[in-house]
């Protein structure tokens, strides 16, 4: 995996980029909205959906990108959101280290225990 830089991109572009099914594309489209889109109900759900994608690689990022809404908006819909984390963590024991640290940056941001 190789670093490079997200930019913000529109809600058009974020879309395109969303149902091309290109695993990069997806990719950089949910952490552009992650980081940029203002809406962050919108990134909520999109990253709820892909945390169920088949590869794996993004559904990881989605639920990274979960933990990155909770720090940079300081919200999310927790009450929604962390039931279906532990699900995920049984149902894919794989993604236990992307699920654990976006549950630490929501009970942290959002600050609860």
């Amino acid at each position: 995996m190789r670093y490079h830089e997200i930019f913000p991109l529109s809600r058009p572009e974020l879309e395109k980029l969303i149902e091309s099914g290109n695993e990069t594309a997806i990719t950089d489209a949910l952490l552009s909205a992650a980081y940029y889109d203002p809406d962050w109900q919108w990134v909520q759900n999109l990253c709820l959906r892909f945390m169920h994608h088949s590869d794996r690689g993004i559904r990881s990022n989605a639920v990274m990108c979960l933990g990155h809404i909770a720090r940079i908006h300081k919200t999310l819909d927790w009450e929604l959101v962390l039931p279906q984390l532990a699900a995920l963590k049984l149902e894919d024991p794989a993604l236990a280290p992307w699920i654990e640290d976006a549950v630490e940056d929501i009970r942290f941001f959002l600050r609860f225990q």
